[in-house]
């Protein structure tokens, strides 16, 4: 009898420590090693592109690359659990994008550029307890950091390019669709060529769309034709048609001056042409600065919820590329540009935000 109740003793031990056991791998399987517990408490990012797409060289590709570094920084990996995007076919995706995003519990989510307002704004609605930002629009939440930028300052430094560069009278500006951030480019590429020569007409042109190639090549080519050398797109995709039809034009007549100025990002990359380049400059907007920026402060504890957050040239959120060595007038007009960067910063002056005040700016 003693035996029988020390052998049930010893078989009641052992299973409670096989259970015990049990939880504590449990236990340990959920926080994993420290190494993998590192991962669990890191903080993962991801956005929903919109139609553009990840690729676009452009609005998208710029927002990724913050995305990337952000991870690279934080030694997250790609994919669950670190950072990823989603690309959107069509406006449809938008809310499904976010909402797959934040059901695979990214603690940050972006909806890159102002189309998506509506789907940010409902899925922060149903997903109060997750955070979003959004780039180019302003959503009134708690949980949604709204981004935005002076495009005005960076499209003013443009057109001031524009004006020094083209041989005729007037300069054209291609846009995708007429929304406010567009309109900003528009108004600050006015303002800057005037306030090269207020004598220089600007001719504008909206294609509707921020993914359709061929209406911008087909616009670009009118223009071309019309005898406007200097091109300005804020057209996101579209703009590639622009300079398609520049590289084409360029590579018919290498002797034909002609130029086509990008948007976003430094789009240098996409004007080579045998041995030239047909892309002036490029009116940059640091949209990888601002995902960093938000992504950082929301790691940190700090996460901006109900706030905009605007970037210029003092937030290094809005810039020129690098003037085009082929340029003739190139180390002069560098020069015009740092004195109008400095004027920007200073106060002393302030491009415009919408055209109607564009077409009346002067600069004195």
């Amino acid at each position: 009898m003693k035996k029988r109740k020390l052998g049930l003793v010893l078989s009641f031990a052992l299973a409670a420590g096989t259970i015990l056991g049990a939880c504590g791998s449990s236990e340990e399987n959920e926080k994993g090693s420290s190494s993998e517990g590192n991962k669990e408490e890191s903080f993962t990012v991801a956005m929903v592109t919109d139609v553009g797409g990840v690729d676009d060289k452009s609005f998208n590709q710029s927002a990724w690359e913050g995305i990337k570094a952000f991870g690279e920084d934080n030694g997250l990996e790609e994919g669950k659990g670190g950072y990823t995007y989603l690309q959107s076919q069509s406006d449809a995706d938008y809310a499904t994008n976010l909402n797959n995003l934040t059901r695979q519990k990214f603690n940050l989510v972006f909806g890159v550029g102002a189309m998506m307002h509506d789907a940010i704004a409902e899925i922060a609605e149903q997903q109060k307890d997750s955070q979003f930002s959004i780039i180019d629009s302003e959503v009134e939440a708690d949980n949604v950091a709204s981004i935005m930028f002076k495009e005005q300052e960076s499209g003013f430094l443009a057109g001031v390019v524009a004006a020094n560069a083209t041989k005729g009278d007037t300069v054209g500006f291609i846009g995708g669709m007429e929304l406010p951030v567009i309109e900003r480019f528009e108004a600050g590429f006015i303002a800057g060529v005037r306030a090269v020569n207020p004598d220089i007409k600007v001719e504008s042109n909206y294609s509707g769309a921020f993914d359709k190639a061929e209406l911008g090549q087909s616009i670009a080519s009118k223009m071309y034709a019309s005898g406007i050398d200097v091109i300005f797109h804020a057209a996101g995709g579209t703009g590639n048609g622009l300079f398609k039809e520049a590289r084409d034009l360029k590579g018919k007549d290498p002797e034909r001056e002609l130029w086509a100025i990008g948007v976003d990002a430094d789009q240098s990359a996409e004007g080579v042409v045998g041995d030239h380049n047909i892309i002036l400059t490029s009116a940059m907007k640091r949209v990888d600065v601002a995902v960093q920026d938000i992504a950082t402060k929301a790691k940190d504890g700090n996460f901006p919820g109900g706030e905009t957050t605007v970037y210029g040239l003092d937030e290094d959120g809005v810039t020129l590329a690098p003037i085009n060595e082929e340029f003739a007038g190139k180390a002069e007009v560098e020069t015009q540009v740092n004195e109008w960067i400095e004027k920007i910063k200073s106060g002393e002056v302030t491009p415009p935000q919408s055209v109607e005040e564009a077409k009346a700016f002067t600069a004195e």
